[in-house]
């Protein structure tokens, strides 16, 4: 050993430095302890901490990276490197990307012609819709309205006053030397609770109790006061309260008809009527709107007056529903508009009575056709009045009891034959 001082640290009052040191004054180096000849126990291997992955890159849990040491054979891949030590395909702790996706392109259960047939059926309800609903908007635009209804307490089911207005002055009405306005047409329709309809003819000569006025004759109310008062005359007179009133000019039958081209109308005898314009043979004929509306308003020529009249008027409505709901004018978009042109144009209704609602009551009259026709009781049909000439006269317990049942849907009408 030698006796010579180990030098200083070159820092004021650093460590010495044992004997035998090597390093310079001034460095860095430490020094080594000396190794033990006593076994060292073995370390526990340090867990490696994952490295931050965003979520793109992640891979489907599918393809999740494999345990280390294991190998991930890929169908159809060169057999993987011997592992290297920056990462190679065989080094565990290397980069593996995700295993390419595999997308399978879906294919639809319907063939292409169905799906094509399919889009064109949706196009042409779309169209037929978009028709249907602004040839409804344009004819209801073109209604008249009038303030016809009672307000009166309302009965079970719904009930339509229909009235053929014979305004004079119309072209298709001849002047006959009658002031003002007259209902040669008065029918109601009603539809009971239980689904049942019927159809009524009213005749226009039935003598009835107009209030303000007293007995008169039925269509002398419409000339004392319009529409409002026909329907409290035909209200007090059934007992049965309206809630929808349609009048029809007799200008708008004959155009109607004339819409639609014609209507099949049958007789059962030679007819050569002046006063109505009436001329038919004897059978079934298609006929246009002129003859129609001759059809509906003679009577002079029929021994039984009203009573035969009310039943050529219910054949007539009859026939020109069938006519509308045909093919031939429900597949006819010219035969439409001029329909509901001259449709719009004849009718006047009542407020809140709108093209829908005409439609709703032609398929209810269609009905209570079909199911057979409804007769009013007449006690006398030739009772002479001493202002009024003539009249049908009825009794009131008949009428109550006729009346009553149709209200509740238990009247049973006669069989269409037997007309």
């Amino acid at each position: 050993m030698s006796d010579q001082q180990p030098p200083r640290s070159p820092r004021p009052g650093g460590p010495r430095r044992p004997a035998g040191h090597r390093a310079r004054a001034g460095g860095s180096a430490r020094q080594v302890p000396r190794r033990s000849s006593a076994p060292r126990p073995a370390a526990e291997p340090t867990p490696t901490r994952a490295l931050p992955v965003s979520e793109e890159a992640l891979p489907p849990a599918e393809d999740a990276h494999p345990r280390a040491g294991s190998v991930r054979h890929v169908p159809g891949a060169a057999p993987a490197a011997a592992a290297g030590p920056h990462g190679d395909p065989a080094d565990p702790m290397g980069p593996v990307g995700p295993a390419p996706e595999r997308r399978s392109r879906r294919r639809s259960r319907f063939p292409r012609p169905v799906r094509l047939g399919a889009t064109l059926l949706v196009l042409v309800l779309v169209v037929v819709v978009g028709w249907g609903a602004g040839l409804v908007l344009w004819a209801d635009s073109r209604i008249e309205h009038v303030d016809a209804l009672s307000g009166a307490e309302d009965t079970p089911g719904t009930t339509y006053l229909i009235a053929g207005s014979d305004r004079r002055g119309g072209e298709a009405v001849n002047e006959d030397g009658t002031e003002g306005a007259r209902t040669d047409t008065i029918m109601l329709l009603h539809k009971a609770p239980g689904g049942n309809s019927y159809l009524v003819s009213l005749p226009r000569d039935t003598l009835v109790d107009i209030p303000g006025h007293g007995g008169y004759k039925l269509n002398a109310a419409y000339s004392f006061g319009g529409a409002p008062l026909l329907v409290e005359t035909v209200e007090e007179f059934t007992g049965l309260t309206i809630d929808h009133y349609v009048e029809i000019g007799f200008d708008g039958v004959s155009g109607m008809v004339d819409a639609v081209d014609h209507v099949n109308l049958c007789i059962d005898q030679d007819v050569d009527d002046e006063k109505s314009g009436l001329k038919m043979d004897e059978g079934c004929h298609d006929v246009g709107g002129e003859q129609a509306l001759a059809f509906v308003r003679a009577r002079y020529f029929d021994p039984t007056a009203d009573i035969g009249r009310q039943q050529r008027q219910q054949q007539f409505v009859s026939s020109l529903m069938n006519r509308v709901s045909s093919p031939g004018v429900l597949l006819n978009p010219i035969s439409q508009v001029k329909l509901a042109g001259a449709g719009s144009d004849s009718l006047v209704t009542s407020e809140g009575t709108g093209i829908f609602r005409v439609g709703r009551m032609a398929l209810t009259a269609r009905s209570a056709m079909g199911s057979g026709t409804m007769v009013m009781p007449i006690e006398d049909p030739s009772y002479q009045t001493q202002n009024s000439g003539v009249a049908v006269l009825t009794d009131d317990a008949d009428i109550a009891q006729f009346f009553g049942s149709i209200a509740d849907g238990s009247a049973e009408p006669s069989a269409p034959d037997e007309g």
